[in-house]
């Protein structure tokens, strides 16, 4: 059974349901959202720790949604800002370069326990990684997210066009890593 964004926000908005109205919520969008956050930042506890800390917010915030855009691209807009502020500190705790960082992604999803993908969907991963980080962001959505470039836009504050451009150069990228011989 699909439950509807408007009644979760409308069962949200009294003190008797808002439980239920959370419940409701998680059962709906937490696997979509650690995927997404997995994607980005390869590491099951990671991805874990960061899932917890969106819906930290989202139930912190949620009465305060607007509802000017759709429930789930405000969650993926948490989300996406979660995880790049994540990787940005990463990055400066370990003083490493973004490139430094992808490397060691890729090093981690080798040795992932969780990661039970072939050869093929690893090598796969591991092209997305090369991809800058605006780039790598908006082929997740496009591809493993099956996301409309409206909503990514919606997500991202990106027009639909620059959108467009960054996917068709991740997808020349990426088949270009994958058609290079080891």
């Amino acid at each position: 059974m699909i439950i509807d964004d408007a009644l979760i926000l409308q069962k949200f908005e009294d003190e008797k349901t808002r439980h239920e109205a959370f419940s409701l919520l998680l059962n709906k969008y937490q696997q979509k959202v650690y995927w997404h956050i997995r994607r980005m930042v390869i590491n099951h506890d990671d991805a874990d720790d960061l899932v917890q800390d969106v819906f930290i917010k989202v139930w912190k915030n949620l009465s305060a949604f607007r509802q000017d855009s759709q429930l789930y691209t405000w969650l993926y807009r948490i989300a996406t800002n979660e995880c790049i502020t994540f990787l940005n500190k990463k990055r400066a705790k370990n003083n490493v370069s973004i490139d430094d960082l992808n490397e060691e992604l890729s090093e981690s999803l080798n040795a992932d326990n969780y990661f039970n993908g072939d050869a093929i969907q690893r090598k796969l991963q591991q092209a997305i990684l090369t991809l800058p980080e605006k780039q790598k962001l908006v082929f997740n959505m496009k591809y493993f997210d099956d996301m409309k470039f409206q909503e990514i836009s919606d997500v991202l504050g990106t027009s639909v066009g620059a959108l467009k451009a960054s996917y068709h150069l991740a997808v020349k990228k990426i088949e270009s890593h994958l058609l290079a011989k080891d």
